[in-house]
């Protein structure tokens, strides 16, 4: 008897210069959920800690957040979020999805406003928050993922 055919999932990261939040699809790939915020070293143990997630919840693609200015055009951290995409490309040999995050950490910290964590608590739980949310809008948009 086989086991099942076990679906792959989808990580969505939300990259910032302290901290990486990130998110995963259920294995059906319908609902997003945060996993620990990663706390950024150095690229080399940055990639160590995504190849961990990755091989953990065996992803497929990766869905990175594409910083824009509010006008849509793109600036110096949506540059940087292209190289660390590519970066991600080339260490993993995955496809590397780049999506609009324009409002994503807004409604992240308007969602955790409303709540009592600490400043500190806080700031990781944004970037969990937002990752879920860059991960929830991409899987809207794209259904037949």
């Amino acid at each position: 008897m086989h086991s099942p055919p076990r679906h792959s999932r989808i990580l969505a990261l939300d990259v910032g210069s302290k901290r990486i939040g990130v998110a995963v699809t259920d294995p059906l790939g319908i609902t997003a959920q945060g996993l620990d915020t990663i706390q950024r070293q150095n690229k080399r143990r940055d990639m160590e800690a995504l190849g961990q997630v990755l091989a953990k919840y065996e992803v497929r693609e990766i869905v990175v957040g594409l910083p824009l200015r509010l006008s849509g055009a793109e600036g110096t951290q949506s540059e940087k979020m292209r190289r660390f995409a590519d970066d991600l490309h080339a260490h993993f040999g995955l496809t590397v999805h780049l999506w609009d995050e324009r409002w994503t950490s807004t409604q992240a910290n308007r969602l955790l406003r409303e709540t009592d964590l600490s400043i500190k608590k806080r700031g990781q739980a944004v970037d969990r928050m937002a990752a879920v949310l860059i991960l929830q809008s991409w899987l809207e948009s794209h259904p037949a993922h």
